[in-house]
């Protein structure tokens, strides 16, 4: 599938016609209709249903939306990359990033590695982001660590620095901060098998004074989704304190004293130990030596 293809298929299906997409192509119609005819030939398949006025992408081919939204624009990427690395006008780095980490640290980082080369951001959760790592699809992983969470990477598969600790804050809607001490404790909370879930589990929810009563309102993985849930008042989120800093600096959110200090996860940069490629090792080179206290 080329790409001028997709992009020919999708201008029709953004602009709603043929005469639009034809405008937004920067053709005239007749001649955007023939690219249409030779699309459909290459493929061997009709790809609209011309007895609509407009033309519509047929119920099928529109099911396929995303996946050629997704594939045009990682050729898109390729053909830039490509571009690129034979002009020798720029580098590209990869991170993969746990979710809340690419809102609150990412910024940072790009601007860090952006003055002389292209940085892509990739969002997942901590297995998704050292998965990428492994398989290549990345160049560096960022995550949060704690001891009272998932096993450390294996230390022969990868290396790891630390490039700064960030508190683990309960919070939530001032309206419930005055709850009744006797009343359930109203939480949102996060799946077992994440990160988050494994770490609030033993780090807070196991240390709880004996008989406490837990409501369980909501659960997510995804840490801004807990966010607007402790805006909206359903419970008590567990959160890095960046996720939550704005709305507490804006009293949007207070501070849920529980007992004990808040937990410290670790926020650690990691690669592949070898092989790495020399750019790769720059851009990690050059991480450290802004991040990490001399």
């Amino acid at each position: 599938m080329r790409l001028d293809w997709l992009e020919d298929i999708l201008a029709v299906l953004d602009t709603g016609s043929f005469a639009r997409a034809a405008m937004a192509r920067n053709l005239t119609q007749s001649a955007f209709t023939r690219r249409i005819r030779s699309i459909e030939d290459g493929i061997g398949a009709a790809l609209f249903d011309r007895s609509c006025k407009p033309v519509q992408l047929l119920p099928d081919v529109r099911a396929r939306e995303a996946e050629m939204r997704r594939m045009a624009a990682d050729l898109r990427a390729l053909r830039d990359g490509l571009r690129q690395s034979a002009s020798g006008a720029g580098r590209i780095v990869s991170l993969a990033c746990q979710h809340a980490i690419t809102t609150t640290v990412s910024p940072r980082l790009v601007h860090l590695l952006a003055q002389d080369r292209s940085v892509r951001v990739r969002s997942g959760n901590r297995d998704d982001c050292l998965g990428q790592l492994v398989t290549g699809e990345v160049d560096l992983a960022v995550i949060y660590d704690s001891p009272l969470g998932p096993p450390r990477p294996d230390s022969r598969v990868f290396t790891e620095l630390s490039i700064g600790t960030e508190p683990l804050v309960a919070v939530c809607a001032p309206a419930l901060a005055a709850r009744d001490p006797d009343a359930p404790l109203a939480i949102i909370a996060y799946p077992g098998d994440v990160f988050l879930g494994q770490v609030v589990e033993r780090a807070v929810l196991s240390r709880l004074p004996p008989g406490t009563e837990i409501t369980r309102k909501a659960e997510t993985a995804l840490t801004l989704a807990a966010l607007q849930y402790a805006l909206d008042g359903i419970g008590i989120a567990w959160l890095p304190h960046g996720v939550a800093a704005e709305a507490l600096s804006q009293g949007r959110l207070v501070r849920v004293p529980l007992g004990g200090a808040d937990h410290m996860l670790d926020l650690r940069m990691i690669r592949l130990a070898e092989p790495i490629r020399p750019a790769t090792l720059d851009c990690w080179d050059l991480l450290r030596a802004a991040l990490v206290p001399k």
